[in-house]
This record gives structure tokens, C-alpha cells and sequence, in this order.
């Protein structure tokens, strides 16, 4: 059962509820009574990324030489 915290209390408590959300647990938090935002751990492999991701979607053209006026425009 997720845990409803208001966000008054949630101020003076916000080490423990993020720890308690590290652990798995999810925490809603409420304003005024009403739910509000959830405070969820973050999935670990959110966070890595793994070389190539962008192959095929970047060609090689992308570090071709600029033609002369694009490269003069940029030098104005």
C-alpha cells in the first residue's frame, strides 16, 4: 500500500521518505489532503546508456566538411 504523506510533513522528513522510496517503496505526496506527486525509486538501468544508441540515426555525412558558404556564414 503506497503511503500518503503531506507535504508540510514531507519537508521535515524528506532524508527518511527518499530512502524509504531507494527501498522500493512508493510515496505519495499530498497538498491540502489531495494527492499530488508520487516519489518512486528510479529504475537502475534508467540511467545507463550504451554506446552506438544513435547508429543509423547519424550519418556519416554529419562530419563531413561544411560546404565554403555555410562555413563562411559561420565565420561572419
Amino acid at each position: 500500500m503506497d503511503a500518503v504523506v503531506n507535504v508540510h510533513v514531507a519537508k521535515t522528513q524528506l532524508s527518511r521518505l527518499l530512502e524509504r522510496a531507494h527501498a522500493g517503496e512508493e510515496i505519495v505526496l499530498a497538498k491540502s489532503g489531495k494527492p499530488y506527486a508520487r516519489l518512486v525509486p528510479l529504475d537502475p538501468a534508467a540511467g545507463k546508456r550504451a554506446p552506438g544508441g544513435l547508429a543509423g540515426v547519424v550519418g556519416d555525412e554529419f562530419f563531413d566538411e561544411l560546404p565554403e558558404n555555410e562555413l563562411a556564414a559561420w565565420q561572419a
